[in-house]
Order: structure tokens, then sequence, then C-alpha cells
């Protein structure tokens, strides 16, 4: 055993803000056609929004603008830049082939209800325990020690004066009946009160670790904000968590890990491995084409700006169960 820390950051942290806008546009994609094409990115900061990519659908009337508004302000000046996915990319999809190349990764364990690593259930749970009561910008952190005590935890959130923080953080270790030595670090920089697009730019996809299994566990890399299911690097990434949940349950397994490896235009992957508790194998009786997964998890659904608010699992999506 080692240390092991993960943390969270709320809904209203910068980089969180431009996930929502990306799957707030491709949830209004697939609203309006289920087929749509997306691959939408966000940047956005100090009162200035920038949403570029590559859309295809035959939807032509869905306002961006306000879709960013109503999830950064409306004080925002907004600037889109968004052109048709590329023909060459395309024939590859149309065909039924995976939209681009990658590992995919999957992992459940049974160290939560969540199925997920201790510390990143923790770390987020303290983070929405303290939104539920001050939904600003914030961040969390939680280290376990070796012998599974907590050794440290780190809150630091917008318009939360320290002492009341504090009192927020105690409330939440005797609710979770945590022991352990609980080195707690409070506004460790002084209290703040400009956060969000005011106080730093964000960008679409870069909390990848918080949004997946914490440090613990290596990704494939692949962002899945503002990308429609035809892109492997979220749709088979679901896959790959859906199929370690079912072997961890089925094998009653301590710890599962999947990967999914695809090459842009062929529909079956490169790689198909499951570890179970270090053991590997091939996986089995899964249709893991492009359409099978689609199809299996039911993803041409606008559901995705959910998941860019407080990570991808562990939330009770369909892949969870």
């Amino acid at each position: 055993m080692f240390y092991r820390t993960a943390e969270s950051v709320s809904p209203k942290h910068p980089d969180k803000l431009c996930d929502q806008i990306s799957d707030a546009i491709l949830d209004a994609y697939l609203k309006a056609d289920k087929d749509a094409r997306v691959a939408a990115e966000t940047c956005g900061g100090h009162g200035v929004v920038f949403v570029t990519g590559e859309i295809t659908s035959k939807a032509s009337d869905i306002d961006i603008p306000t879709i960013v508004k109503r999830i950064a302000g409306e004080d925002m000046e907004i600037h889109t830049k968004i052109v048709k996915q590329s023909p060459e990319i395309a024939a590859g999809v149309d065909t039924g082939g995976a939209g681009d190349q990658g590992i995919m990764i999957g992992y459940a364990c049974d160290e939560t209800p969540e199925m997920l690593p201790r510390e990143v259930i923790l770390s987020r749970r303290l983070n929405q325990f303290i939104f539920d009561k001050y939904p600003y910008d914030g961040k969390t952190q939680v280290t376990i020690a070796p012998d599974g005590s907590i050794d440290s935890m780190v809150a630091s959130f917008q318009n939360v004066p320290k002492d009341v923080l504090e009192e927020l953080v105690h409330e939440f270790i005797a609710n979770e009946k945590l022991e352990g030595k609980l080195e707690l670090h409070i506004n460790p920089a002084g209290d703040w009160n400009q956060g969000g697009f005011d106080a730093d730019t964000g960008l679409t996809g870069r909390k990848l670790i918080v949004d997946n299994y914490g440090p613990r566990v290596a990704i494939g890399g692949g962002c899945y904000s503002g990308k429609d299911p035809s892109k492997v690097d979220r749709s088979a990434a679901y896959m790959a968590r859906k199929i370690a949940v079912d072997y961890l349950r089925k094998r009653k397994a301590h710890e599962v890990l999947v990967r999914l490896a695809y090459a842009i235009g062929h529909d079956q992957p490169l790689e198909k491995t499951v570890i179970i508790d270090g053991e590997p194998e091939e996986i089995d009786g899964y249709d893991l084409s492009p359409r099978g997964i689609i199809k299996f998890l039911n993803l041409k659904r606008p559901i995705y700006e959910a998941t860019a608010k407080w990570g991808h699992y562990g939330e009770g999506f369909d892949w969870d169960k």
C-alpha cells in the first residue's frame, strides 16, 4: 500500500464550465438530430468565450450563444467558428468504423458502492457537500494513508470564509465517520471571492483525470466532452467501464481494468483485454463495434451535459449499472 490522493473540482470551475458548454451544445444537436456528428471545443475566460469545432447535422437552428450564456452568464462576449466534419474522417465513420484511433480504459473496484477508488469518491463527495450549500468555483482533495485512514484533506472554495468552510469539512468528516491524522488545509492561500471565468481561463477536456478514475488509474488520454458517440474515445470508454463493472460483479473481483484499442475507420477493436485482479484475458460476449456500443448503451440521446459536472463515472449513468 502507498499514499493515494485524488482531487475534485466544482461545476463552476472554468474548465468544467467549458466541458458543460461543449456537452450542452452536443445535447442540443442530438435532441434535434440523433445522427449529428459533433466535436465542439470551448475556451473561455475574462468575459470572452470561444466555441469552435466540426459539426455536421440536419439541425441548422441551434442557438449556441444562448447555450453559452445559460451556463457561463449573460455578460459574455461569444465567438463561434463551426465547420462541417472532414469528409475524409466522415468516410471512415459512415461505414461503421471508429471516428479515431485510441486506447480506451475502463475500471471498477470494490472499494466503494460507486465501484471507484475511495480517494476519488471522498474528494468528490466533499466537493458536492460544500457545493450544495455554496454553488461556486471550488476544489477539494483527499489523501489516504497506507493504512487506509485519511491523512489530509484540502478544500478551497470561492465566497466561503475559512471558518465556515472548516465547519463544513468537519461536518462532512463526522457524517462519513472518517478517522486518521486528518490534516486540514482550508482555503490555504486565503479566502477568495473571484472565481470561475472572472479569475481564470478554462478549456474543454483539461480535467481528464478528475473526469475518469483519479491518478491511480492510467487513462487513454482522449477527452469526452463535446463529442458525439461516433467518437470511440467517448463511447468505447463508457463501454469499457460497463465491461469492468460487469466483470467485477460476475467474478466477485476486487479490481478490474479494461483496455480497448481502435484504428480510425475500423469497426473492431485491435485490443480487447480485461485484467481481473491482475490476471489478463480477452473480453468475450460484447459487440464492440462503434454501432454496437451506441445501440447497447443508447448513446444517441441528449444526456451529456450532466456527465460534464461531476465526472463520467460513479454518478448513476447507464454504463455504471
